[in-house]
């Protein structure tokens, strides 16, 4: 576990403006900096920064919190592996809790998996440069390839820049171009071959390329790690060009022989740092695009992701060598709720479709489905059409439901076969319904089955088979209901409980919608005395700001605690370390306000907080007073004189307060 002192010091170390101006173009504003938003799409700048708090709020989708927390909801990071980036970014050593030997093996394998890291890096440079027209002489085969997509080197700009995003390459022609390289940069072949560049000879005698004259292209990390590659296979040089270049054939089939075409992919083994399950393609580059569009487009290969890319489609991705996993889809859910599947409109490509609606659903992802003509590949439709046409199909796609009893019932052949068959067809779309956690989908999925199957009667099909599709689907759907009864049950005293009452402007949404009343005035006069002094925590240093701090109540108390806590450690407020301990209740509101602090003076801070100290004395002792009297009345009415008599003084002293306020 890494240490509180390590956190603290990558804190400390980073300029929040700096970080975030790197993919944010933001400009001074007051105490202040603001832009557009980079984790929702906006046109009207709403993201703050503040660089002496160092903390960020977006005023217009709430996401906030400090460096780390930016890191993590950018690049889809967990929070050891965000403090590990900022701690390589700014120079601050790594130490972690636990006995000597185990950090010295942690030590250990950190060391050999950046290894593991730096050569796959390596490796990704050297098929880039083998690319280039100065590259290798038959790197033109792989260049001709790209060509005949429209993804030709020197194209367009678009095109260059996604072919370098991508780290497109080749593998030399031949059995140890790579393995040579790397000999010369004093790599041990070994730490090669963990990570499936290189194979060891069957004799155990040397070890020669696993990609050999290939198109390759580099798989990256979450982190934008090359971490694995994935080879495409080319066309063969002819015979006198490898003699005039002296290259031998690879291959030499025996007369009797026909030589078998190369899988047109190869991909990486798993490696300590690649797995394929755990991986999508192309989801580095497009991350950025899938969170501002909130939405990720799922095609099946690695020219179908780089070709959108090029053509404006920045939110491609494609699952590699692998069906799509459960994984992959947690993956993809922390930039975007919603994934479109487009693969290819053949059966397998259906199939494949289909296969995604699990692991999607047990990851919370919502799916829907584009469909593409048989036969073609997105590659081959934005080549062909425009990119606007699979823009087009991608918003019109249907929801995964719709699709899945599209292709179950809306078949000729369903209806046409045996009524068992039949049967079976019905029952998968039952299936379909039955697993449907959301009623509302549920109902409405229910209704276009009806109007599928109502269009198939009409056409002639026997109405018998619309009557059992209707029976077995209401039979499925109450089932459905009573599940979610009984689950319904479970929680029904959480549904039952109170909307909770909020300091950031509302109380919290509950079963009747938002609140109907807005926050009591005595609120609002203590959270603008708390956002002054989060404005400027040095007021804490003020003897008559801490005698108008104790005026306060409630979840404020604690929030004033915990910043009096970190403003005493340092005399420095660590705003992000002070976000993870602030009260629930105020939370947005302590971010908004670190972010872009109100008052520019801390006159203006001190002069704001006292004035509404005195206007919380002022309701203080009316409310006093009105009990006084409501007291006071009682006492007459019961012919209380001594009580009478004290009670007129009390009033009197309430009265003289009240005065000397004012």
């Amino acid at each position: 576990m890494i240490t509180q002192e390590t956190i603290v010091a990558v804190r400390e170390r980073t300029d929040i403006v700096a970080l975030i101006n790197e993919n944010v173009s933001l400009k001074k504003r007051g105490r202040s900096w603001l832009g557009l938003c980079p984790f929702h799409k906006e046109k009207t700048p709403s993201f703050s920064v503040n660089q002496e708090s160092g903390v960020f709020y977006c005023f217009g989708c709430g996401e906030s919190g400090g460096a780390i927390d930016y890191v993590m909801k950018l690049e889809g990071l967990t929070f050891p592996e965000a403090v590990r980036a900022l701690a390589d970014r700014c120079g601050v050593q790594v130490d972690e809790t636990g006995s000597r030997a185990d950090q010295e093996l942690g030590e250990q394998q950190r060391r050999e998996t950046e290894e593991l890291y730096r050569v796959s890096q390596l490796c990704a440079t050297f098929f880039e440069q083998q690319l280039a027209e100065d590259g290798h002489p038959l790197a033109h085969l792989a260049r001709a390839e790209l060509h005949r997509r429209g993804l030709g080197l020197g194209g367009s700009e678009q095109v260059d820049e996604s072919l370098r995003a991508h780290r497109i390459g080749y593998a030399t022609y031949g059995w140890d171009g790579l393995a040579v390289f790397l000999a010369k940069q004093e790599i041990a072949p070994t730490i090669a071959e963990k990570v499936g560049l290189v194979v060891r000879r069957s004799g155990g005698d040397g070890f020669y390329d696993a990609f050999r004259h290939r198109l390759m292209f580099a798989v990256l990390d979450k982190a934008g790690r090359v971490v694995a590659f994935s080879g495409r296979a080319l066309a063969e040089p002819r015979s006198e060009e490898l003699r005039r270049l002296g290259l031998q054939p690879m291959y030499r089939p025996r007369p009797d022989e026909e030589r078998r075409p190369p899988p047109k992919y190869i991909n990486s083994s798993e490696s300590p740092i690649y797995a394929k399950g755990e991986t999508v393609f192309g989801l580095y580059q497009a991350r950025l695009a899938i969170r501002a569009r909130k939405q990720a487009v799922l095609v099946e290969g690695n020219f179908d992701v780089l070709a959108l890319h090029a053509r404006g489609l920045q939110t491609a991705v494609a699952p590699l060598g692998t069906a799509f996993t459960a994984a992959q889809a947690k993956l993809i859910k922390r930039y975007a709720p919603e994934v479109v599947v487009l693969f290819d409109g053949d059966a397998a490509g259906k199939k494949a479709a289909m296969g995604t609606r699990v692991p999607a659903r047990d990851s919370g992802l919502s799916v829907k489905v584009a469909s593409l003509p048989a036969g073609i590949d997105p590659d081959d439709l934005a080549r062909e059409k425009g990119v606007e046409v699979v823009e087009g199909l991608i918003k019109n796609a249907r929801g995964m439901l719709e699709y899945l009893i599209d292709e179950t019932l809306g078949s000729e052949a369903v209806w046409d076969g045996s009524q068992q068959q039949t049967l079976e067809r019905i029952r998968q779309v039952v299936g379909y319904l039955a697993e449907e956690r959301d009623p509302n989908l549920r109902q409405m999925a229910k209704t276009y089955a009806d109007e599928v199957a109502s269009k198939l009667v009409v056409g002639g099909r026997s109405p018998t088979d619309l009557r059992v599709l209707e029976r077995m689907v209401d039979r499925a759907l109450a089932q459905a209901a009573a599940r979610d009864r009984r689950d319904s049950g479970e929680r029904s005293s959480e549904s039952r409980s109170a909307p909770v009452a909020s300091w950031d402007g509302e109380e919290d949404r509950g079963p009747q919608g938002p609140a109907a009343r807005s926050r009591p005035q005595p609120e609002q006069i203590q959270l603008a005395m708390v956002g002054a002094l989060l404005d400027f925590p040095a007021l804490l240093d003020e003897p008559e700001v801490e005698e108008a701090l104790a005026l306060l109540g409630g979840e404020l108390v604690l929030a004033v605690a915990h910043v009096r806590q970190v403003w005493d450690e340092k005399k420095s407020l660590h705003a992000a370390q002070l976000l993870d301990f602030m009260p629930q209740a105020i939370h947005s509101f302590a971010a908004g306000r670190l972010a872009a602090p109100r008052f520019v003076e801390i006159e203006a801070a001190r002069t704001e907080l006292l004035e509404n100290a005195e206007k919380l004395r002022q309701r203080s002792l009316t409310g006093n007073g009105a009990v006084k009297v409501q007291e006071l009345a009682r006492a007459q009415g019961q012919g209380d004189e001594s009580a009478e008599d004290e009670l007129l003084r009390e009033l009197d002293r309430v009265a003289r307060k009240k005065r000397r306020l004012t």
